[in-house]
């Protein structure tokens, strides 16, 4: 009996040394399997995107791009494929996209490529649909993002020459691209990747201030493993100075100038013909029209593109959001800059929340007859849900929760935000500054044209104005003895085009004086709203019922229930004047009651079953508006231009809706 026992583990150890050998040779065999594949579909790629002649060519066949933007950065992750789906269903071969150096390297040396920001996952999903790329990685992209996709710190350096080969901003790119571009890499054509081609810069032409800068990124890209075509990309008047050797230009216009064409066509003849950007729409400003650009124009415009034999990237196809404090400001033809708002909707052919509109079923309709086969059908529309009205519960005053902050700054001279000592270093990024000073005497405050972008002031606490571009003085009260002077100054969005991106320091960049004396010793506290402070709050034992009257900035909280899986939704806040939407701890973006924009857009996959908690940071105080639950036939899916008038009631809730 005992032996047989034996012989029976024997066996059984025999068996598992035989399975295991299985499992080995067959990892193996996968394995030679999988790389012949590969490499049968790298050797069955022998010429990727060529622009030697009036055509592009791939694999020697001509080839036309019919392309489209949409940024991963501005779209939440969970609903990638359904927006690129709806481009491929619109009959779009290409996909073009820009890449954030800002968010992929917020703090110096600090790299993050997960999540939201996973370019490569990215890169795999238009592959694996089927479409190529056109990568435009910057160092700068302009994009109506902050400071046009570079990171402040860079603005840490006092005599620092963005966009040029100032030593000490080409050691920033080239760190950065040591990053990226080794990423990249494996996803070009030639590696059996989707990306055709890969742009220089971006709209070089219009800034101009280095005829080695475009040499330099060149190379960067070259020396990095880039083999794919290179493109530049500017307007007519850029051209003349964008451009740079090995590189096919490209031009960006929303209306047909044929003038143009001919210009593109006369400095570099007998090559292909591409408008890198047309504009499908416009961009809006916080206090401006809502920007239209009809459907039928649109379309008459590309139809007479694709009949001059040109490829074409729609600029935007899908524009998505601007979450959080990215959207950047326009300093073109005006005296002050202007802030952008928190959609970037775009009025383009995909809406904000991923809707069909007239222009892509027109442009679907075009896009069809250059395709041999029948387009996809249409993916289904996303749906969405109305909610009720959330009550406001608490509140909790900003001053009440600065013990959450960082250790303040003590400093005689004011400091801009970008030179405090605060996220290692690196500075602050976005939100707002706080600046405090005793003072003695009533009197006039001047900024001195020093404040970047708008500061709410107050006394003891007391709001008494604001200053910003236009409004540089303010007369303060008379009041006993020593008082604290706060100045919370808000950062509304750096310029992202334009001769000064140098100049795009926030916070106080200089003195502000009372009485035509400059204030000395500060206490600074960034206000920066990261997720780790919005999360604090939560914690903080100073809220308040709504049966205490708030005092501004505040805090307020509320619960939004959802009781079944959660879909796309929009908050409103008629009679809330400016501040900023938090939903789950995720930074919705900027509101402000003058519009255009009076929506803030609520992903589906941001929520979760159950209570969702929504905190509302207003800066300014607000008249309560209390308004019945929304139905879905009173929305409308556009911005708008009408600005809500505040009223009083003695209830508080921010509605939830569905467009």
């Amino acid at each position: 009996m005992e032996s047989l026992s034996m012989v029976g583990l024997r066996l059984s150890l025999k068996q598992r040394y035989f399975l295991l050998l299985c499992v080995a040779v067959g990892a193996i065999i996968a394995y030679q399997l999988t790389r012949h594949r590969l490499e049968g579909r790298r050797m069955s790629r022998v010429e990727g995107l060529r622009a030697n002649s009036s055509q592009f060519t791939l694999e020697g066949e001509p080839f036309r791009i019919l392309g489209g933007s949409i940024h991963y950065f501005r779209v939440p992750r969970a609903y990638w494929e359904d927006r690129l789906l709806k481009m491929k269903a619109c009959g779009l071969n290409t996909l073009t996209t820009y890449v954030p150096w800002n968010m992929h390297e917020p703090e110096r040396g600090a790299f993050h490529f997960e999540d939201q920001l996973d370019l490569e996952a990215y890169l795999r999903l238009a592959g694996s649909l089927g479409l190529w790329v056109i990568l435009r990685p910057g160092p700068y992209i302009c994009a109506e993002w902050d400071l046009g996709g570079l990171p402040s710190w860079l603005l840490r350096d006092p005599n620092m020459k963005l966009r040029t080969t100032y030593p000490r901003f080409t050691d920033a790119v080239n760190s950065f691209f040591n990053q990226l571009i080794k990423k990249v890499v494996p996803h070009q054509y030639s590696e059996g990747g989707p990306i055709i081609a890969v742009q220089v810069e971006n709209e070089y032409g219009s800034y101009a201030k280095d005829g080695q800068y475009m040499p330099f990124i060149k190379e960067a890209l070259l020396s990095r493993g880039i083999t794919e075509l290179l493109l530049t990309s500017d307007n007519k008047e850029g051209l003349k100075h964008g451009g740079v050797k090995g590189a096919l230009e490209t031009i960006n216009f929303q209306k047909l100038n044929m003038n143009d064409i001919q210009y593109l066509d006369g400095i570099q003849p007998h090559k292909p013909k591409m408008v890198m950007e047309y504009w499908s729409g416009w961009f809006d400003l916080w206090g401006d029209l809502h920007h239209v650009y009809t459907a039928e124009d649109m379309v008459d415009v590309v139809t007479e593109i694709l009949k001059l034999d040109m490829s074409i990237n729609l600029y935007v196809f899908h524009g998505g959001t601007n979450f959080g404090f990215m959207s950047g400001a326009s300093a073109v033809g005006m005296p002050a800059p202007k802030p952008m708002v928190t959609s970037y909707d775009y009025d383009a052919p995909l809406s904000e929340a991923g809707d069909y509109t007239a222009k892509y079923h027109l442009l679907r309709n075009v896009f069809s007859r250059y395709h041999a086969h029948p387009l996809p059908e249409l993916p289904s529309h996303q749906e969405r849900r109305a909610h009720q009205p959330v009550v406001i519960q608490q509140h909790l005053s900003l001053w009440d929760s600065l013990h959450l902050t960082d250790k303040p700054l003590k400093s005689e001279r004011p400091v801009n935000m970008e030179n405090l000592p605060v996220n290692n270093n690196n500075g602050q990024s976005y939100g707002y500054t706080l600046y405090e000073t005793s003072i003695t005497s009533e009197g006039t405050l001047n900024s001195k044209n020093n404040i970047r972008d708008r500061a709410l002031v107050f006394v003891a606490k007391h709001f008494v104005g604001v200053l910003d571009y236009k409004t540089q003085e303010l007369s303060l009260p008379d009041g006993k003895g020593k008082r604290i002077l706060s100045l919370m100054v808000e950062n509304c969005g750096r310029v992202n085009y334009g001769n000064t991106l140098d100049e795009q320091r926030k916070g106080l960049v200089g003195d502000i004086e009372l009485n035509k004396r400059p204030l000395r010793d500060f206490i600074i506290r960034s206000l920066d709203m990261k997720p780790g402070f919005v999360n604090s709050l939560e914690t903080s034992g100073h809220w308040m019922s709504m049966r205490q009257r708030p005092t501004f900035p505040s805090f307020f909280q509320a619960r939004l229930y959802v009781n079944s899986p959660p879909k796309d939704t929009f908050i409103k806040l008629p009679g809330w004047s400016k501040g900023v939407v938090f939903i789950n701890g995720k930074n919705l973006g900027r509101y402000w009651s003058i519009g255009p924009q009076q929506t803030l857009y609520v992903p589906g996959p941001w929520l979760h079953r159950g209570d969702n908690q929504v905190q509302y940071f207003c800066l300014l105080y607000t008249r309560y508006f209390y308004q019945s639950p929304f139905s879905t036939r009173d929305l409308s899916p556009r911005l708008s231009s009408v600005c809500y008038e505040t009223t009083y009631l003695k209830k508080t809730c921010l509605p939830f809706m569905s467009l």
